[in-house]
């Protein structure tokens, strides 16, 4: 990682956990040269990248301060993290998480399978069903495969809390990025009894990923199904 990467990941973690507000304004330049140990090109590279993920904004004149997004709940916090690949865990932090795990086992890889985890067809991968609860109350029925050769030791326990947190935490790998799509369906028979929809007409939100370490390799592929009045997607476009 780039000097100004490392830079530009602690000012992020800061703008995530609130100790920069919604339009406070960040240090100066050579404030934050001084801070970092390092020179003001430096910082420029680390501002324009927090730019580029939509965290900060610059105000000719004025300076550079933190992105305040207008619309929907307001939770910048919330907002912020949208842009960063993070769990359920995290993204329903300060709720009891507890999950129902459905499906735990070694399958081999089908073909679309292999294809998103860049596998050989009928290699063996982690096949994990749960839904996720905050509160008690189901948000999302998760559907995660996994390679097994450098994703190791996940157990039930660790299916029952955070695999993100096992990821990072135990197996000390460092998770990226992902590719998302988005889309609105219905749910299917078994989700309304996990989801607890019941008979209301209520679609669900589906998102389908496929997630990267830092050094490009694929660590899980999945589909997420959530209640369409537990989620809110929100992003932002940089051009």
């Amino acid at each position: 990682m780039f000097k100004y990467e490392t830079v530009a990941e602690d000012i992020q973690s800061r703008i995530l956990s609130g100790y920069y507000k919604p339009d406070e304004k960040l240090p100066q330049e050579m404030e934050l040269c001084r801070q970092y140990g390092t020179s003001r090109i430096t910082i420029r590279q680390a501002m324009e990248l927090l730019v580029n993920r939509g965290l900060i904004t610059k105000r000719r004149g004025s300076g550079t301060f933190v992105k305040a997004v207008s619309g929907g709940s307001g939770n910048h916090q919330g907002f912020a993290r949208s842009q960063q690949f993070c769990g359920f865990s995290k993204t329903a932090e300060g709720h009891v998480i507890t999950s129902d795990i459905h499906e735990f086992k070694l399958i081999p890889a089908s073909g679309n399978i292999a294809d998103q985890l860049q596998l050989a067809e009928g290699a063996f991968v982690c096949y994990i069903c749960r839904t996720r609860l905050a509160d008690g109350k189901p948000h999302v029925v998760e559907y995660t495969y996994m390679p097994t050769d450098f994703i190791t030791g996940i157990t039930l326990e660790v299916v029952q809390s955070s695999i993100y947190a096992y990821i990072e935490d135990t197996l000390k790998l460092k998770i990226q990025s992902a590719h998302r799509i988005a889309r609105a369906s219905m749910p299917t028979d078994q989700e309304r009894l996990w989801l607890k929809i019941g008979d209301k007409p209520m679609p669900v939100l589906e998102i389908e990923q496929v997630a990267y370490l830092d050094d490009g390799r694929i660590f899980e592929y999945s589909k997420s199904r959530h209640r369409a009045d537990c989620f809110e997607l929100r992003t932002v476009s940089v051009r």
